[in-house]
């Protein structure tokens, strides 16, 4: 199988998986990138993924539906571009062979939902559209902090080789607000390094991978003493509960510059 981020916008990445022949893609935001590339490779679109209701994650379905007959699978309690295969938490959906399983994570959106198999090509994946980011979370839009936290937390169970396939490039920003609240992280002054390397040859920083994303990732790590200080230290006299933990996190990271 070959996985693909396709770029499109300004900073979003269309995740493409195919294996030669037909094609899966997730949150297909826009149509013309996307009908470009199958174009280019041959390859006819099997199905598309959706992952929540945002139009950047939407707003290619129905032209690529169209234009390919793709079977469109996305949230249940979601507004989505009908006709579509709806699955929420306990569903499995195969595709090209694969089986992943959907895990509801709310938060960014209320009926978010990412997908997750456990072995492909020798190592799992997961698509996990807007909750989970490389060194950081989605925002709060219509959820609570409990409730991401319950997310990202069910997301960080994953095995740690699980690769990450998240759905925008925000990693540097991200790794500046992570070592603004843990300036002394060697694992995390070291991932910015690479990944500031990548961005500069104008690669994704993606995917990810679970293992690290637990080494450097603040909203991963609630528990850890120097986030907890650094929370404080933003909302003095706070609970040092990981809720609050996370939701001083959240808003400071909402007006981080």
């Amino acid at each position: 199988m070959h996985l693909i981020p396709l770029p499109a916008f300004s900073d979003n990445y269309i995740w493409a998986l195919h294996d030669g022949r037909k094609a899966l893609v997730v949150d297909p935001g826009e149509s013309e990138g996307v009908a470009a590339w199958l174009a280019r490779e041959g390859l006819q679109l099997d199905t598309i993924l959706i992952t929540h209701h945002h139009a950047d994650h939407t707003g290619g379905v129905a032209a690529l539906r169209e234009a390919t007959g793709a079977r469109v699978i996305g949230p249940a309690y979601e507004p989505m571009p009908e006709p579509l295969q709806r699955v929420g938490a306990g569903d499995e959906v195969e595709v090209l062979g694969l089986r992943f399983a959907v895990m509801e994570v709310p938060g960014h959106t209320a009926g978010h939902i990412a997908y997750y198999t456990p072995d492909i090509d020798g190592a799992p994946l997961l698509f996990c559209g807007d909750t989970l980011f490389s060194g950081g979370c989605g925002r709060l839009f219509e959820g609570t902090p409990a409730q991401m936290l319950d997310s990202l937390t069910r997301l960080a169970a994953l095995p740690a080789d699980t690769r990450v396939c998240c759905t925008h490039e925000y990693t540097l920003s991200n790794l500046k607000f992570a070592q603004a609240v843990e300036p002394d992280n060697a694992a995390l002054a070291a991932y910015t390094a690479r990944c500031q390397a990548q961005r500069a040859q104008n690669f994704p920083t993606l995917p990810s991978s679970i293992g690290l994303e637990k080494q450097i990732n603040p909203f991963l790590r609630t528990g850890e003493a120097a986030v907890v200080q650094s929370a404080q230290a933003r909302e003095p006299g706070s609970p040092t509960d990981a809720v609050t933990v996370f939701a001083t996190l959240r808003e400071w990271k909402n007006v981080f510059r």
